[in-house]
């Protein structure tokens, strides 16, 4: 049923003029959910508090609630069309008085983690870009479907939610950026291994895959008290995103995997200067794949010791300072980053293992990324002790990487079950942090086992590459062509 309803909204939003994109159908489909969800909980809160004999404070005003504007209901349960506003006066209301007030909460709330202070933040974050107030309408109806009572409810909504990510990512323009495969992040996960009562932490939080993913795992494991879970709704996750429409996203995808006020701030990372980071500030388990190919200001380089124009690099920096000592990190990074030869990258590459031990580097085939052709590799490191050994993995699927043979989970098994105990075998060796050249700290993936040798396609293989990748290359086009 939910899947569905998914399809039927963006099947509207793609008749609508105001919504161009696999990123606009998720963006609006996203602040229509976040306020059906904000009603749900509401209307949990108040029940609770009937049954202890206590009054429930709602957050919202009464004429701004789900109920009252968007979906007003008779007795029976179905809505009132009688009350319902639709056509110019429901557009109207939601962009003149529903964004405005719902904006003023971010001046309200007590601080950053609550749930007012998120309304405030999302709602002066995006526009609602849906022109027609009949198509609005229609989109109310089928959000107000979905039910967010049951965990079954929520786990089936967040799969769904995931799936919109994935397509936005797949569609071309910069929707890429904001979707990591959930297999490699599970495979990161399970290597890094964080524990309950530990901070956890994406600088570059994109649309949070990684916090949702070590949620999933972390409340996967067995026994967990009431103080466990308090823990993990409220002292785990820490994110931070610069862009607006990653910021809404992340937000609601991890309410949707069951975090309830998430902890995510919306701001440029990279401001922050690293000479002002405090104990305080620091967290035990980094887990994130910062944008690569970016170009930072001047003056925010001045934020770093080393200095680069390198989106990824300032990242990497900034990941290092705020792990605290005996923290761990797992990092995706331009496989290009083991071997440059510039001033900064040998900087970059001393720094961390001189003040990291980086214990595993894996290495991704290229097409990991859908959209991106730079090929990546993940690196996992612990802070406080210098690299003594460099475990090296070369995932090697067996077959050409792409949107119809994306990476699964069983890709990444070996590689999880070796590096448990840095086994060697064809795809895998170690390198003595003694044998790594001190004057470039060249990190270079070089398998000794032949396992780097190159595969020659059939002719009738390659022509089918081709044909695949100038299709991808027309839908790209063809978006960008919809956007001018």
């Amino acid at each position: 049923m939910f899947e569905q309803a998914f399809r039927n909204i963006d099947d509207i939003l793609h008749k609508d003029a105001g919504c161009t994109s696999e990123l606009d159908y998720t963006e609006q489909s996203s602040w229509l959910l976040f306020l059906k969800y904000l009603d749900a909980l509401e209307q949990d809160k108040a029940m609770e508090g009937e049954l202890e004999g206590k009054k429930y404070n709602f957050i919202l005003e009464k004429q701004y609630r789900w109920e009252a504007w968007a979906a007003p209901k008779h007795k029976d349960g179905k809505i009132d069309h009688n009350k319902a506003m639709t056509g110019d006066d429901l557009r109207d209301f939601v962009n003149g008085k529903l964004f405005p007030y719902l904006h003023k909460f971010k001046q309200k709330a007590d601080g950053p983690n609550t749930i007012e202070y998120k309304i405030g933040e999302i709602f002066g974050e995006i526009k609602n870009k849906i022109q027609s107030g009949y198509n609005l309408r229609e989109v109310i109806e089928l959000v107000d479907e979905l039910r967010f009572q049951s965990q079954t409810e929520k786990h089936e909504l967040s799969h769904l939610y995931e799936a919109k990510i994935k397509n936005m990512g797949n569609a071309g323009r910069n929707g890429g950026e904001y979707y990591t495969p959930r297999p490699l992040i599970r495979a990161i996960v399970r290597v890094v291994k964080p524990k309950i009562g530990e901070k956890i932490y994406d600088g570059a939080v994109g649309s949070a895959g990684f916090l949702c993913e070590a949620f999933d795992y972390l409340t996967a494991q067995p026994g967990l008290t009431t103080s466990n879970k308090k823990t993990l709704q409220e002292k785990t996750f820490y994110g931070k995103e610069k862009k607006s429409l990653a910021y809404v996203i992340a937000i609601m995808n991890m309410i949707l995997h069951g975090i309830e006020a998430p902890n995510i701030v919306h701001t440029n990372t990279l401001a922050e200067n690293l000479a002002d980071v405090q104990e305080k500030d620091r967290y035990d388990v980094v887990l994130a794949n910062p944008p690569f190919g970016g170009k930072e200001r001047k003056e925010v380089q001045q934020n770093f010791p080393i200095k680069t124009g390198e989106t990824a690099f300032l990242f990497l920096q900034h990941f290092i300072k705020l792990l605290k000592a005996g923290g761990r990190g797992g990092v995706v990074i331009k496989n290009t980053f083991l071997s440059n030869t510039d001033n900064a990258s040998n900087s970059l590459r001393k720094l961390l293992l001189e003040n990291c031990n980086l214990h595993t580097v894996l290495d991704m085939p290229g097409g990991t990324f859908l959209g991106a052709g730079v090929k990546t590799v993940v690196l996992f490191f612990d802070k406080g002790a210098p690299t003594r050994k460099v475990w090296y993995y070369s995932l090697d699927p067996g077959r050409n990487m792409g949107k119809t043979n994306p990476l699964n989970d069983d890709d990444l098994a070996e590689f999880v079950k070796l590096q448990k105990t840095f086994a060697d075998s064809p795809k895998s060796w170690s390198v003595d942090a003694k044998n790594i050249n001190t004057a470039t700290f060249d990190l270079s993936v070089k398998n000794p086992n032949g396992g780097e040798e190159i595969v020659h396609s059939s002719p009738k293989a390659i022509m089918k590459e081709i044909a695949a990748l100038d299709a991808e290359s027309a839908e790209v086009l063809a978006n960008i062509r919809a956007l001018l």
